[in-house]
């Protein structure tokens, strides 16, 4: 008898969690990923913004695995699932079969039917991401440096960032330090303190996740590092040469966007039921209502919580499905009754403002300030994979807190300092 094939679509959290989770049961899993690597996608503004290098936050999911006979990892990105056939088409044009099918697809950001503006405003969710942003971020103080007119010297110095959730507030805080603090003394012609970093959110506040005394707290920080906060104002156009909030131009070379996402097409993939935001709508166990060996988790399930609200998309929210399916899967194959159904704890928010700051809400406690820095500092080593990756991570900390100095700000790609193409 074959032993139970298990195909696992996606090497981010959620995945990873699962395959960790059927560590020991009478499987064999095919782990696929359209690339190489597992990220911590929470530390990639960190390597967007010059702080971390890629090699810090990403590790290559063959090696994860290399002592797992029964895992095999395959580079390839899935067109499709063949429900009836029980099979998934990769596109090289192979079929894997399958017994249970497990979708950890994650997500893309989002424009809200502005496609045409991803060109200007790259979203940041890959390693791809991080080095297109940190690329651009980098060459704007390069060009500024070169520049003849004032004018265009201020657009190249004026940096927008779309979206005020943590990774936009995480954003602008650290490209304000490093205008403001670390550069001024390697620049001749241009003094880069008159750097303009500017944080959009259409909504009321910052961190809307949060307690307002604990947004209010950040926008406050924020403005203290010089970040200019534009609330209750959308973008209205953004263009190679700057942006439009509500009836405001701002010229400016360098945008950013971190104000929404959307779900893999996974649940296209499966013509099945999905909500607004493109996500499949599972079960109590994180299964299709009309297939209990297919489940999807992370990103791209639409799941509720017991209040009626749905789980975000974070990290431990993907790591807990990921955990879950694992257990169902197990307890079906050993003919013992499937475990509770799935039931989201949340750990808690945190997001950092600069290199000094933080805010932290864990329900009935909450924290911001230097300690919650720390604090929030121990938790994202704490959950990095390897003990070179968790000292390598603390030591830029360590550097940056104490010399104000980001270690990884090399231009790698070929590029002249013209536009890009």
């Amino acid at each position: 008898m074959q032993e139970h094939h298990v195909v696992v679509v996606g090497g981010g959290f959620g995945g990873l969690q699962l395959v960790h989770g059927l560590e020991g049961a009478p499987v064999r899993i095919t782990l696929i990923d359209r690339r190489n690597h597992h990220l911590f996608q929470p530390l990639l503004y960190q390597v967007a913004t010059t702080a971390l290098a890629t090699s810090e936050i990403a590790w290559p999911i063959r090696h994860l695995y290399r002592d797992r006979k029964e895992v095999t990892t395959l580079l390839a990105e899935v067109t499709g699932v063949d429900r009836a056939a029980r099979t998934v088409q990769l596109n090289s044009g192979q079929v894997i079969g399958f017994d249970t099918l497990v979708l950890a697809t994650g997500a893309r950001h989002a424009y809200f039917g502005r496609d045409d503006w991803e060109r200007s405003a790259p979203g940041l969710k890959t390693l791809e991401d991080a080095t297109t942003i940190r690329r651009r971020l980098l060459l704007a103080f390069e060009r500024a440096e070169l520049a003849t007119s004032e004018e265009e010297r201020q657009a190249l110095l004026t940096f927008v960032i779309i979206g005020a959730g943590p990774t936009g507030v995480e954003m602008a805080g650290m490209i304000a330090e490093l205008a403001h603090k670390a550069l001024p003394p390697e620049f001749r012609n241009v003094d880069t303190r008159k750097t303009r970093v500017l944080l959009v959110e259409a909504g009321p506040r910052v961190l809307p996740v949060f307690t307002e005394d604990l947004s209010a707290y950040a926008k406050e920080a924020l403005e203290k590092l010089g970040v200019e906060v534009l609330l209750g104002t959308p973008v209205t156009a953004c263009t190679d040469e700057g942006v439009t909030v509500g009836e405001t131009y701002y010229p400016c070379r360098t945008v950013v966007w971190a104000a929404g996402v959307q779900a893999s097409p996974a649940a296209k993939w499966l013509d099945a039921a999905a909500d607004r935001a493109g996500r499949a709508i599972v079960g109590p166990h994180l299964n299709l209502e009309d297939d209990d060996n297919i489940f999807v988790i992370g990103d791209t399930a639409a799941v509720n919580q017991e209040n009626g609200k749905p789980v975000p998309g974070i990290a431990p929210a993907a790591k807990q499905q990921g955990a879950h399916v694992a257990k169902v899967i197990k307890a079906r194959l050993s003919g013992k009754p499937s475990p509770s159904p799935f039931r989201y704890s949340h750990q808690g928010n945190l997001a950092t403002i600069g290199k000094r700051a933080a805010v932290i809400d864990f329900g009935r406690f909450k924290l911001r300030g230097v300690l919650a820095w720390w604090i929030w500092g121990l938790a994202h080593i704490y959950f990095l994979i390897g003990t070179r990756s968790r000292l390598a991570v603390a030591w830029s900390w360590l550097w940056i807190y104490l010399s104000g100095q980001h270690s990884a700000r090399l231009i790698t790609q070929k590029e002249t300092l013209k536009d890009e193409a």
